[in-house]
C-alpha cells in the first residue's frame, strides 16, 4: 500500500502545523476589518464598499518533474493557476501579482523559461504581475523554489463566502486538466520509486502519452470561466478550487455541512494508473482532484444555467449535493462502484 504520508508528505501533520501557526498571528486580525480569516481559500480586508482577497501558493514538488524533464516553461503557468483560482472563490476578480523565486544558484536560462510561464498565464488571468523577489538560498534552497502572492476586488455585497449554502444546493464540478499541482510527492513515488519508471515511459494506463508530459501539464486556470459566470444572474452560494486535500476542500466553505457526491466523472489515466499501484481509493480523493478541478454550488433552480455557462469554455458536471444531515461528511462514489466517507 503506498500513501501521501509514506511519499513525505503528512496531511494530518500539515494541519497541525498550520494550526499552530495560525494560533499564533490569529490575534493580528483585529488590526484591520477583516471579512474573511486564511482557512479560506482566500482572505478578505474591507476597504470602503469594496474589499482585496488576497491568496498565495507555490508549484511545490512538480518542479523535481520540471527538472527532470529540463523544462521549466509551464511552472510558471501553475504558480498563477493556484493563486488565481483562490482568489476567485470569494467572487473576487483577480488583478495582480508578485512573485518569489528562490534560487540555490542563479541560472538565467531557467529564469527566463520560468517567466515565460509566469506571463503565459498572467496572460489568460488577464492579471498584472507588478513585483517579486529573488533570492539566492545555496544553504537552504535546492534547484529552485516558486510561489506567488495575488490580490483581487470585489464589491462587499457580491462577496461568496459558502454562508448562504443550505440543504439541497447542487454541486457542479468543473472539469480540471490533469493532476495540476497537487499529489506529486505521492505521484512520483509511485511512478519512480515503486514501478521505476522515467519521465520518458509511457503512461501505464495511456501509452500515447508519457509520464513526464502528463505530470508536467499545467494546472487549469478558471478565471475567464468563473468570471463570466459570476457576472450571469446566478445566485451563487459556493465556489471551491479543488486543489491539495482533493474533494476535502469543500469543508473550508460553511461549518456544520456536509456532501453526498455520487457522480463524478470517469477519472483520467493518470488517476487510474496511480490508484492501480496499491494506493488506496480512500487516499485517492483525499490527495487528488479526480477530475474535478473547481466546483460551484447553486441552487437547484440555478443549475442547469449555470452548467450551460461553464460549457462555453470547460465541461460541468452535476456531481452532487449538499447534505445537512450529514454535518461535516462528504461521502463519495468512487469509480469503483465503492461508498467513501471522507
Amino acid at each position: 500500500m503506498v500513501t501521501y504520508s509514506e511519499s513525505g508528505v503528512d496531511i494530518n501533520l500539515e494541519e497541525k502545523t498550520v494550526s499552530a501557526l495560525v494560533l499564533e498571528i490569529k490575534k493580528t486580525l483585529s488590526f484591520r476589518d477583516v471579512i474573511t480569516e486564511s482557512g479560506h481559500f482566500a482572505a478578505l480586508v474591507k476597504l470602503g464598499n469594496k474589499a482585496i482577497a488576497m491568496s498565495t501558493d507555490g508549484v511545490g514538488s512538480k518542479i523535481l518533474v520540471a527538472k527532470m524533464m529540463n523544462k521549466y516553461d509551464t511552472v510558471g503557468i501553475d504558480c498563477i493557476a493556484m493563486v488565481v483560482n483562490d482568489i476567485l472563490c470569494v467572487g473576487a476578480e483577480p488583478v495582480a501579482m508578485v512573485d518569489y523565486l528562490a534560487v540555490e544558484k542563479a541560472d538565467p536560462e531557467i529564469a527566463s523559461q520560468i517567466g515565460k510561464g509566469l506571463a503565459k498565464g498572467a496572460e489568460i488571468s488577464k492579471i498584472a504581475i507588478i513585483g517579486g523577489e529573488t533570492a539566492s538560498l545555496p544553504e537552504i534552497v535546492r534547484d529552485f523554489d516558486l510561489a506567488g502572492t495575488g490580490i483581487g476586488i470585489v464589491d462587499i455585497d457580491k462577496i461568496i463566502t459558502g454562508e448562504k449554502i443550505s440543504d439541497g444546493d447542487i454541486l457542479i464540478g468543473i472539469e480540471s486538466d490533469g493532476i495540476h499541482s497537487n499529489g506529486l510527492s505521492l505521484a512520483r513515488k509511485v511512478f519512480f520509486d515503486k514501478l521505476g519508471l522515467t519521465v520518458d515511459d509511457p503512461l501505464p494506463d495511456d501509452p500515447d502519452t508519457s509520464i513526464g508530459e502528463e505530470l508536467l501539464r499545467p494546472t487549469a486556470i478558471y478565471v475567464k470561466t468563473v468570471l463570466d459566470l459570476l457576472n450571469l444572474n446566478v445566485d451563487i452560494h459556493g465556489l471551491a478550487h479543488i486543489t491539495g486535500g482533493g474533494i476535502l476542500n469543500l469543508k473550508r466553505l460553511k461549518k456544520g455541512i456536509g456532501y453526498e457526491i455520487k457522480n463524478l466523472p470517469e477519472p483520467y489515466p493518470v488517476f487510474k494508473s496511480i490508484a492501480a499501484s496499491d494506493v488506496p481509493l480512500e487516499e485517492m480523493y483525499r490527495v487528488f482532484n479526480m477530475n474535478i478541478g473547481f466546483v460551484i454550488i447553486v441552487d437547484e433552480e440555478d443549475a442547469q444555467k449555470t452548467i450551460d455557462a461553464i460549457k462555453k469554455h470547460k465541461n460541468a458536471f452535476k456531481i452532487g449535493h449538499a447534505k445537512e444531515d450529514f454535518e461535516e461528511t462528504i461521502t463519495i462514489k468512487a469509480f469503483d462502484g465503492s461508498i467513501i466517507n471522507l
